[in-house]
């Protein structure tokens, strides 16, 4: 019985990797220039989910990547592909996606905090996603629990405040 569960809820990830593959158009780096310049603006945030497992707990993204990628025209092709309408993919749902090393060499990371805080600092104007992932295996579980999630913002280059922003995939 636990096996026809274990196939049932892997059956939507065998159809959703037949479409994680890269969009059809290519990076342009012109486009995604701006993440190189230094900027005024403060990117700071907290990456997090809650564990259903139980009572409700709060997991923090400790120690995972946050990465600040610039909303191209490519990038929002990606994540539209990966994500749809939504800004969470669960874990058993997670493509692993072709990291084209161009695309890659335009984006910034940093790690989280120990409670998922994390922070980019000296950013340039311009519409960026940030992104991180948080996954597990719950206690007595096979599959993992979490995913991936992703916020996007607008730095106008005129903030004197930072830039709050609340990964918890909502």
């Amino acid at each position: 019985m636990r096996f026809l569960a274990v196939c049932a809820a892997l059956a939507p990830l065998a159809l959703f990797a037949c479409n994680s593959a890269a969009p059809e158009m290519r990076f342009d780096p012109t486009e995604a220039a701006f993440i190189r310049q230094e900027g005024k603006a403060t990117i700071e945030g907290q990456a997090f989910l809650r564990d259903q497992q139980g009572k409700v707990n709060v997991r923090y993204a400790a120690g995972e990547v946050v990465r600040l990628i610039p909303a191209t025209a490519y990038a929002q092709a990606r994540f539209s592909q990966y994500y749809g309408k939504r800004k969470f993919i669960p874990a058993l749902l997670m493509p692993t996606p072709t990291q084209e090393t161009e695309y890659a060499a335009f984006t910034r990371t940093t790690k989280a905090g120990s409670t998922g805080r994390f922070t980019f600092d000296k950013v340039a104007p311009g519409r960026y996603f940030v992104t991180t992932q948080l996954t597990w295996v719950p206690k007595g579980g096979l599959l993992s629990d979490g995913g991936a999630m992703y916020d996007e913002v607008a730095v106008t280059g005129k903030e004197t405040d930072p830039i709050e922003v609340v990964l918890s995939g909502n």
